[in-house]
This record gives structure tokens, C-alpha cells and sequence, in this order.
């Protein structure tokens, strides 16, 4: 792949549910383009399109019409099971709720995703050991979401994106169900991890302040990128 060409590329993008008089235009000829080792955030107000655009971007949904290119690879008309390979192997995600298993300890929920990555379990230890190290949890390891704060709860879930080794971060709302101090470091440890892995961030959020943390803020409207800029050096 030239080293020219953006890593993410979604150009025309649209992506229309319903028919007639149901249909709606959740995007509307989008255009986006992410170099790697980007961290961009996606703004808007309700029914903006910004969580479609992730959804997308994540190989969760395919869109109506337009291309979206991937390290050089179209996969707008790539299957279902083809976009769940990139999705294994490339891409990772972080959302508000968490999503860790009850009374599983952190290690083992930070484990799970490898499994399906056919990883063998020493492998498996080790790489989840690594990642919660990472994420300042280390002695924690064994205690389940119930003995965690919120905080602690979201660092285990970044350890778990972290342990498939992903080439992008998808993040929702990663910050929503947290206060303000916890946010503060949960965004402060993101910003870390990028700057010493080179992991390309999407964040969608809601928050202008947890968006400040990003390098480029998208702001959409009705479907539609309505301003793209530069909040601070992409390095």
C-alpha cells in the first residue's frame, strides 16, 4: 500500500434504513479520512450519524452506498464473515458499559477475547497479565467487576482491547457512566497507550471536554460531516 494513502477512508458513504415514507438518511454522503496513529473524536447532537459512522468504521454494518477502504482494502462489499476477520484481527472496542462478566475475575474477562483468536492458553496469560499491567492494574488481576470501581472497571476493559494487539481503537462514549476525576484518567491513560503504541483512536462522545483529549474533531450533523479540524499535533 502506498504510504500515502489514509489508513481509513470512507468516501460518499451512505447509509439509508427504511423505504418510502420511513426512510431515513442516518449518513448522507460521508466523507472521512484517518492517517494512523491518529486519535479523532466524532461530535454531534442526537441522530447526527456519528454512531453509524463507528458502527461502519467498526465492520459492525455495511453501508447502502459509497466505499470505505481499510489499510488499502475495500470492505464495504466485504461478507459478513469477512468483516468479522477484520474485526478479530485488527480492530478493538471500548464502550461505556464495560460489558466484563460477573463474577469473573478481571483476568479471565480480559482473556475471553483471545480465545477466539485460537491464542493458546500460556500465550493467553501472559498477554492479559501484560495489558492489565499496563492499565495500572496490576495486583488486581484477580478481582471480579464487583470488587472494581467504575474506573477500575473501564482500565479492565481497555486491557481487554489492548491483549488482541488491535491496529484500531474504537471507542463509545468510553467516559459515560464515569465522574469527572475518573474520566480524567481513563482519557489521560488512552492518550498514553496511543503515544507509546501508535494505535489509531475513534472515540465518539458527547463531552467537548473529554473530546479536547483527541488531535482532530469531526462534527457531524443530519448525517453529514459539518466541520473537520485540528485540535493539536496528530504526533
Amino acid at each position: 500500500m502506498p504510504h500515502s494513502e489514509p489508513y481509513i477512508s470512507l468516501k460518499g458513504i451512505r447509509r439509508i434504513y427504511g423505504q418510502g415514507d420511513t426512510e431515513v438518511r442516518a449518513l448522507d454522503g460521508v466523507d472521512i479520512e484517518i492517517k494512523r496513529g491518529e486519535f479523532v473524536a466524532i461530535m454531534g447532537p442526537s441522530g447526527s450519524g456519528k454512531s453509524t459512522a463507528m458502527n461502519l468504521i467498526g465492520c459492525l454494518d455495511r453501508p447502502t452506498s459509497g466505499t470505505y477502504r481499510f489499510n488499502g482494502l475495500e470492505i464495504a462489499g466485504l461478507a459478513g464473515d469477512e468483516r468479522a476477520l477484520i474485526r478479530r484481527h485488527y480492530l478493538a472496542f471500548i464502550y461505556q458499559g464495560y460489558n466484563l462478566l460477573a463474577r469473573t475475575s478481571a483476568l479471565d474477562n480480559v482473556e475471553l477475547p483471545l480465545i477466539y483468536k485460537c491464542i493458546g492458553k500460556r500465550e493467553r496469560r501472559e498477554r492479559a497479565l501484560h495489558a492489565l499491567d499496563l492499565v495500572g492494574l496490576k495486583g488486581r488481576e484477580m478481582h471480579d467487576p464487583s470488587q472494581l470501581s467504575g474506573g477500575q472497571q473501564q482500565r479492565v476493559a481497555i486491557a481487554r482491547a489492548l491483549a488482541g494487539d488491535p491496529h484500531v481503537v474504537l471507542a463509545d462514549e468510553p467516559t459515560g457512566n464515569l465522574d469527572t476525576q475518573r474520566s480524567r484518567e481513563i482519557m489521560e491513560l488512552i492518550v498514553e497507550l496511543r503515544r507509546t503504541s501508535g494505535l489509531t483512536i475513534i472515540m465518539v462522545t458527547h463531552d467537548e471536554e473529554i473530546a479536547e483529549y483527541a488531535s482532530r474533531l469531526i462534527w457531524m450533523v443530519d448525517g453529514r460531516v459539518h466541520n473537520d479540524r485540528q485540535l493539536k499535533d496528530a504526533a
